[in-house]
């Protein structure tokens, strides 16, 4: 019974895999769809990805008896499938609809995998009202189908699905040329050829049907008729489709036949689809092309032969159990360094020829897992680009709400990092987003007055530097009023003097908790409504946020992050009899000083390093740690750095490099400042990571 139940749940876990990476899909191309309703021309064929998305959907929910799901989706088919018939028109408020119902499905998708027990049915039951107060029948139209003028052959005709109809009326409704293109190919290669040919046409116009057709030389050959529809003319045609055995007809007029090359030219090849008809071939096509009786063929060749082999090569990994082998190899990174210790003991007690085989086994080890830990690393990175996706959901929904417009552009999207980072910056970009729309971006009456396109933009930006990966989130409206934030903060007691207060420590106002300047509170919360939450998701992961502003003209987030929070090589330092562990990516260089050598400016330590002035933090002040007794004459600066910001951390003592795995400290110890998590040395000890980010924002912050 246990191992059915465990193969229920893997199902189900493979269901909600596949249902959210459909959701997603969904997602990004109704954004693609609603700037179509914008533009006012639609792709038949984004129209027709989206409406197989709803239809698969239903389907997989169907089979694992997720009825919320099938209805939903199966209601969002209905309304997509009235509109590739034509008949409901795209429009802003039928996209609203459709984007509401997509975000109920978000949710079911979510609270499914969750596990919460969280009823629905009122979200669901409005969602479908809404869609069924679209679907009301359509006026017939009176009068000649224009179809009538383009004398289609019966056979023809008495094929076409209700869709290639509305298809073929719509390319008539907007001027554009018909033609019927017959095609003859060999039957051991005729998917290959019939998918080059299709994918040539594409570039020219819309491939409206696929239709099997009876040729002449039964045995050995497949014949199809393609009606497609373009602005080329036929001339531009016979230079496109550069096929022997290709006739092409203007409908309504003369045969021309297009004799050239049996091959494609190398420019033009296409890569063959093996063993089905082109994608975008209708369902009414597709079904006339099993029903037609297979005329006899020989026999296939050994390459030819059919396989069930897969053609995809990737498999789905619950990011669980990366983490569990994550966990092994760093067990076995430490393992490994206590054999190089037991190596090196063995080696001064005089163990010597044994001691070397041991050394280099470690070593070849050492190796080994180096590689090892970089394999897993590389699993579980994935390019950022799949987060600006469900910006660009976001961002249609609010801006919908709002009454702006926005354009949102991307660049970096190929980025990398790790998929726990890119989770849990999800959250403080959102909210970054919806400010900058709220609050940020003007209402188009006052860009307009401004001068502004009335359009406002946001670019999101992604680039590794270093070890660090920076994302930056920019928009073009008002920008921060920072004199306001200062009144605001003079208001609420947090400074006596807005004179003393400088635009940078004024920005940072704005991440103390409950710190607004918004008169008034709106579901999308104005620019300062909740950053504390954004800092501290960001800080959390060993992350920077920093901001730049111009009054009129926008702000920039800049959001720094380490590339992973699993393995990294740490710097062991010792201060105040404390061991701990120091993210060797933030390490720039260290220091041997004195106390001598330690100047104060405006009441905070610095110190000299070459032709810059660098902030000092004393580990044991910022812990508020006392010593047992008196500090050493000579100490260590360990000189570190997150984005552009710089500190000098004194410690007593640089003890090894070592690699470690960061694990965390658990919800009761989150909030310590300046701390990211624990790791074991491997010699049954436990220390602490420190945080840099957070020490040097509490430094810079503080004057500390």
């Amino acid at each position: 019974m246990s191992e059915q139940n465990a193969t229920h749940t893997k199902a189900v876990q493979d269901f909600l895999a596949e249902a959210e990476e459909i959701v997603e899909q969904l997602g990004s191309e109704l954004a693609d769809l609603s700037d179509m309703a914008e533009g006012g021309e639609l792709n038949p064929e984004v129209l027709n990805s989206i409406f197989r998305g709803a239809h698969s959907l239903k389907g997989l929910a169907g089979m694992f008896g997720f009825s919320d799901v099938a209805e939903l989706s199966h209601n969002m088919e209905n309304l997509l499938d009235w509109l590739r018939l034509g008949k409901l028109n795209l429009t802003q408020q039928l996209m609203a609809v459709l984007f509401d119902a997509h975000e109920v499905l978000s949710t079911l998708i979510r609270v499914l995998a969750s596990g919460e027990d969280t009823n629905m049915s009122q979200e669901i039951a409005v969602c479908v009202a809404r869609i069924n107060a679209c679907l009301d029948p359509p006026e017939k139209l009176s009068g000649v189908s224009p179809l009538e003028a383009l004398n289609l052959p019966a056979h023809v005709r008495g094929a076409l699905t209700e869709y290639e109809e509305h298809r073929l009326n719509d390319n008539i409704a907007k001027g554009r040329t018909l033609f019927n293109i017959h095609t003859s190919f060999d039957l051991t290669r005729f998917d290959t050829e019939l998918s080059a040919v299709t994918e040539i046409l594409k570039g020219c116009g819309e491939v409206i049907s696929t239709l099997p057709s009876v040729g002449v030389n039964l045995a050995t050959n497949i014949d199809f008729e393609i009606l497609f529809g373009s602005t080329r003319t036929l001339a531009e045609l016979k230079t496109a489709v550069e096929r022997d055995n290709v006739i092409v007809t203007r409908l309504g007029s003369g045969t021309t036949s297009v004799e050239l090359p049996a091959t494609l030219s190398p420019a033009t090849d296409i890569p063959s689809v093996e063993g089905r008809l082109p994608a975008d071939a209708a369902t009414g096509s597709l079904q006339a092309a099993v029903d037609s009786p297979a005329p006899s063929s020989p026999p296939l060749s050994d390459n030819a032969a059919l396989s069930a082999k897969s053609m995809s090569r990737t498999v789905r990994v619950d990011i669980g159990k990366l983490d569990e082998l994550m966990n092994i190899v760093g067990e076995l990174v430490l393992a490994n360094s206590t054999i190089a210790g037991v190596t090196i003991r063995m080696r001064n007690e005089g163990y010597s020829p044994l001691a070397i085989e041991l050394g280099k086994a470690a070593k070849g080890l050492e190796r080994k897992l180096s590689e090892l830990q970089k394999g897993v690393m590389e699993i579980r990175m994935i390019p950022i680009g799949q987060l600006y996706e469900k910006m660009l959901r976001i961002v249609r929904k609010i801006s919908r709400e709002q009454g702006k417009r926005i354009d949102l552009k991307f660049s970096g999207a190929d980025t990398e990092l790790d998929k726990l980072i890119v989770e849990d910056i999800s959250d403080p970009i959102m909210h970054i987003i919806r400010n900058a729309i709220d609050h940020g971006i003007e209402s188009r009456d006052v860009r307009t007055a401004l001068g502004k396109n009335e359009k406002g933009t946001i670019r999101i930006s992604s680039y590794q530097k270093g070890n660090h990966v920076v994302i930056e989130i920019e928009d073009d409206g008002g920008g921060i009023d920072i004199e306001k934030i200062k009144r605001k903060a003079l208001q609420k007691g947090l400074v006596n003097d807005v004179s003393t207060v400088s635009d940078r420590d004024a920005i940072d106002f704005i991440f103390l908790p409950g710190f607004s300047t918004n008169e008034s509170v709106n579901e999308v919360s104005g620019r300062g409504v909740g950053m504390d939450v954004v800092k501290n998701n960001i800080s959390a992961i060993s992350g920077m946020v920093d901001i730049e502003t111009r009054r009129g003209e926008g702000s920039r987030f800049i959001i720094t992050l380490p590339v992973t929070l699993a393995i990294i090589k740490a710097l062991i330092i010792r201060c105040s009899g404390r061991t701990y562990a120091l993210p060797i990516t933030s390490v720039l260089e260290t220091l041997l000083m004195t106390d001598k050598e330690i100047m104060t400016v405006e009441r905070k330590e610095v110190v000299q390093l070459r032709e810059s002035t660098l902030p000092l933090q004393r580990l044991e002040h910022f812990f508020d740690i006392r010593r047992s007794s008196e500090p050493p004459k000579e100490f260590y600066v360990v000189v570190v750095g997150v984005a552009e910001k710089r500190l000098g951390i004194a410690v007593d003592d640089l003890i090894c490099q070592q690699d470690i795995v960061i694990k965390p400290l658990g919800e009761s110890f989150k909030r310590i400042r300046g701390v990211s998590g624990a790791a074991d040395l491997g010699d049954q000890r436990t220390i602490l990571v420190l945080d840099i980010g957070g020490i040097i924002n509490e430094t810079m912050r503080s004057g500390n």
